[in-house]
């Protein structure tokens, strides 16, 4: 175990090095630097950084794993999500801090809406591409046979993924951050209740995880079993250690290797703010989806879909809550993060999708059928709104209108899927509103789930 767990660890880092040497040649010492690697193409970049991204999510994921053994599962995988989707809030930070820098000017208001585009680009791919592509391969994967969570029904597509119901609390946090998203745009903006309603929400959820216990019975193989048996300094130091380092590869990889996917997509005619909303997010979100699919591989469906759902829980509730605050810091007093109708309605929809996509998961399970749903529903919208804007087709519809048009759509499907299911969802918040009020203190433990 030792020697095959050493070289999966060694091969990662391999795959990190070559992006080290480039990153300390560019931004580091460039002076010391060969000229090869200051000048390193664009498609030398992408695969160089890519590769980073590659070994970098192996090495976050056996951290979150091997962290299981001393912390709450949802805490180790609330950790993986944020660092997994660190670039992404380093992106749009940068936008809602020029939007501040430039206020009043058309860079100004174009860093606003691209902030905006950014993110709702980035959360509609987590769900759309990230729970419906997860669902398809967790149950269409070789080995899914053995998979516990995969469970086979008949009928046409009816294979089912099942969800552990601890997931429960996540997507009731969901579900509130998703009906306050609605509502954004009728401010003018984000703004400060915006803030402290959806930053203060993401605090209560990890507060609540908190005090949750550790879940050691859980059986790893590979590298995280290998960790899990060192004494417990040495082992809190070497998941610091991981986490530290592939949060480092993350977070300055994902960022050339997403501009360099927009040159290279504009070098074949896509327009760029196309790229800016949806192939920069792709890249940004591909250490979370390499994670999540190293974990379903393992036969940890439900740990992958957890790390989904938590990525999106704090994609739509601290990315943006904190752009404000990025913005207004660089405005240099308090500032509403502006933008247009457009951008409104691509929020409207990125909730309304999210809505429809928590309706899904009210019984904790995802068909077949219904991920081949989520899955169409997002791609038509990307394919149609692009040959609209590129006049590739003619339709009677404007891309705001064809927006705004989806967003109905999701809601009244949402709507149908929770009333449907009112009574799953009735459970679902009895059961929450149990864990959250036993995750508040009264001065008096009390055995975990009796009732008083």
């Amino acid at each position: 175990m030792r020697r095959q767990a050493l070289g999966a660890i060694s091969a990662a880092l391999a795959l990190t090095l070559p992006w080290v040497a480039v990153w300390g040649a560019t931004d580091l010492l460039p002076q010391f630097a060969p000229a090869a690697l200051r000048t390193l193409p664009t498609l030398g970049t992408v695969i160089v950084s890519g590769l980073a991204v590659l070994g970098a999510s192996f090495l976050l994921a056996w951290a979150a794993e091997t962290a299981e053994k001393d912390v709450p599962r949802a805490f180790a995988i609330a950790v993986l999500a944020v660092l997994a989707v660190a670039p992404e809030y380093a992106v749009d930070a940068l936008y809602a801090w020029n939007a501040g820098q430039f206020a009043g000017t058309e860079r100004g208001i174009e860093a606003g809406n691209l902030a905006v585009a950014n993110m709702t680009g980035a959360n509609r791919i987590l769900i759309g591409i990230g729970w419906a592509g997860i669902a398809l391969f967790t149950i269409f994967r070789r080995g899914a046979s053995t998979d516990p969570a995969v469970e086979r029904r008949p009928g046409f597509l009816a294979d089912v993924v099942s969800l552990d119901r601890d997931i429960g609390l996540e997507i009731v946090f969901l579900l509130a951050a998703t009906l306050w998203a609605f509502f954004v745009p009728f401010n003018g903006g984000i703004d400060i209740f915006d803030m402290l309603f959806l930053v203060g929400l993401y605090v209560c959820y990890i507060a609540v995880i908190l005090r949750g216990e550790a879940e050691p019975e859980t059986q790893h193989v590979g590298v995280p079993a290998y960790l899990q048996r060192f004494s417990r300094p040495r082992r809190t130091a070497t998941v610091f250690l991981l986490f530290a380092y592939s949060g480092a590869m993350i977070f300055t990889a994902v960022e050339p290797f997403a501009h360099g996917l927009e040159e290279l997509g504009q070098s074949v005619g896509i327009p760029s703010f196309f790229m800016i909303q949806w192939i920069a997010p792709l890249a940004s979100e591909s250490p979370e989806l390499i994670v999540v699919v190293y974990l379903v591989n393992k036969a940890r469906s439900t740990a992958g879909f957890n790390a989904l759902i938590s990525s999106k829980l704090n994609q739509w509730t601290l990315l943006i809550g904190t752009l404000v605050v990025v913005h207004s810091l660089a405005l240099g007093r308090y500032g509403v993060l502006a933008f247009d109708f457009k951008q409104s309605a691509e929020i409207w929809l990125t909730a309304a999708q999210s809505f429809f996509a928590i309706g899904l998961l009210l019984r904790f399970e995802i068909s077949v059928r219904e991920a081949l749903v989520l899955l169409g529903l997002f791609f038509s919208q990307v394919v149609l709104e692009f040959l609209i804007i590129r006049e590739l087709v003619s339709l009677p519809v404007s891309s705001t209108d064809l927006l705004l048009a989806y967003s109905v759509l999701y809601v009244v499907l949402g709507t149908a899927l929770f009333v449907s299911r009112r009574r799953s969802f009735g459970r679902l918040v009895r059961r929450t509103a149990g864990t959250v009020s036993d995750a508040i203190p009264t001065g008096e433990e009390r055995p975990h789930g009796v009732d008083d």
